[in-house]
C-alpha cells in the first residue's frame, strides 16, 4: 500500500472544511486551490500578477515540504475572475514554469470565497524515476 503524506499550510478554511493543502500519494503529489494569502494577509490586492505570483509560491511552498519542486510539475490549473487579467496571469506563470512546460489550464471562473481573491492556483506534480 502506498504511504499517503498530508501538508497543512495554516488557511483557515482548511480547518473549517476539512482539506490539505497538499497530498503525496506514490509518486503523485497534488496541491489544492491555492490563493495569495498567507495566514489572514491577501498579498496583492487588486494586483492579479501579484496574486499568481504569490499563489505559485505558496503551492511550490507546500510542495517543498513534500521534497519537490517546480521541476516535478506536470499540470497547473489557474482560475481567474476576470478575462482581462489572462495576459497578467500568464506572465507571472510563465516566470515560474517556462523552462519546465507543465500543461496548463487557465478558467475564468464567477468568484472565490473572498472577493479581494482575483486568481486561484493548483498544481499537479510527478516524482517519479525519467523514462
Amino acid at each position: 500500500m502506498t504511504e499517503v503524506r498530508r501538508v497543512q499550510s495554516g488557511s483557515p478554511w482548511e480547518e473549517a472544511f476539512g482539506f490539505a493543502r497538499a497530498v503525496q500519494a506514490g509518486d503523485r503529489i497534488v496541491v489544492g486551490g491555492t490563493t495569495s494569502f498567507k495566514g489572514d494577509v491577501l498579498y496583492g490586492e487588486g494586483d492579479p500578477y501579484e496574486q499568481t505570483r504569490v499563489a505559485i509560491g505558496n503551492a511550490l511552498e507546500a510542495m517543498g515540504e513534500l521534497g519537490a519542486g517546480a521541476e516535478s510539475v506536470i499540470r497547473v490549473r489557474i482560475f481567474l475572475t476576470h478575462a482581462r487579467d489572462v495576459d497578467e496571469v500568464g506572465r507571472a506563470h510563465k516566470e515560474v514554469f517556462d523552462s519546465v512546460r507543465p500543461v496548463m489550464t487557465m478558467a475564468v471562473v464567477s468568484g472565490f470565497v473572498d472577493p479581494r481573491i482575483l486568481v486561484e492556483v493548483e498544481l499537479e506534480a510527478f516524482r517519479g524515476a525519467p523514462a
